[in-house]
């Protein structure tokens, strides 16, 4: 197993890292969402493969595909998030097939000593907390190998969902945070806030070439709602039953996937 890497990053997401399974991974809404990600990361990857995952949290995506035979170089850049992911696969016994490294996305061009990827993925906004995403494509460039798959969840610069349930409790400043051009202030806790910047479909695939182009896109919370929603989601899960049933057809349709809470991205590595 690998051990945590020696650079010291300032990390805001230490803050919320110990309650971040139950805010999100074991909530209603999370698992909804996580499901319809589970389901693209299977097609993606074989057992053998050997993936990148930015941003890992607390290491939900790395076990589900490490029980599934694909290694995980597993990074992030909060320490304590590390420290739960490493918790988790000695649990879950994927000492061998998940490999931790606190390391921020800024900095994976550190990783070119080792061997080539033949994948990667980036599950729910930790893209959104990079400022130079130009730089973090160029490094992903030299990282994986053509053909490679990329699969890149972020949150949408426009989600119905969060305007017309903002806009019903007359905020409308929270409503329409998502289009603000720029860096936009995202309040984890009182004292702790992140940089979050809410990038389009087109700009994201403009970013990303020529190294990679893009395969498909899909909505994850069309009908299933943002996180924040968890209290009407328990009050009422048939509804977010339904929500999940209604999101697998929504999902595709061109159009109405853009104003999904998350968009997943699936691109593919071009031939040098």
């Amino acid at each position: 197993m690998s051990f945590l890497q020696p650079q010291l990053y300032s990390a805001p997401f230490d803050a919320i890292a110990d309650r971040y399974d139950d805010i999100f991974t074991t909530s209603r809404i999370g698992q909804a969402q996580r499901t319809a990600v589970w389901e693209e990361l299977e097609k993606a990857f074989r057992p053998g493969d050997r993936v990148l995952e930015i941003g890992c949290g607390t290491g939900v995506d790395a076990c589900f595909l490490a029980e599934r035979g694909v290694t995980v170089v597993a990074c992030d850049s909060s320490s304590h998030m590390i420290a739960l992911t490493t918790r988790r696969i000695k649990q879950n016994r994927k000492h061998s097939l998940v490999l931790p490294r606190l390391l921020a996305a800024e900095d994976i061009a550190s990783l070119r000593k080792d061997d080539c990827f033949g994948g990667a993925f980036s599950n729910f906004g930790a893209l959104n907390c990079v400022r130079d995403l130009d730089r973090l494509a160029r490094n992903l460039g030299a990282l994986l190998t053509p053909g490679a798959t990329m699969l890149l969840c972020l949150m949408g610069p426009c989600c119905l969902w969060e305007i017309s349930w903002y806009l019903a409790r007359g905020n409308p400043r929270k409503a329409f945070r998502r289009l603000q051009r720029g860096e936009v202030a995202g309040h984890l806790t009182k004292q702790t806030s992140v940089g979050v910047y809410y990038r389009s479909v087109v700009n994201l695939v403009r970013i990303f070439a020529p190294e990679f182009h893009l395969q498909s896109f899909k909505g994850i919370g069309v009908s299933v709602p943002p996180s924040y929603v968890e209290p009407w989601a328990s009050k009422f899960p048939h509804l977010l039953r339904l929500g999940m049933r209604v999101d697998s057809v929504l999902g595709k349709c061109p159009g109405v996937r853009a104003l999904a809470d998350h968009i997943l991205l699936t691109f593919e590595r071009e031939a040098l």
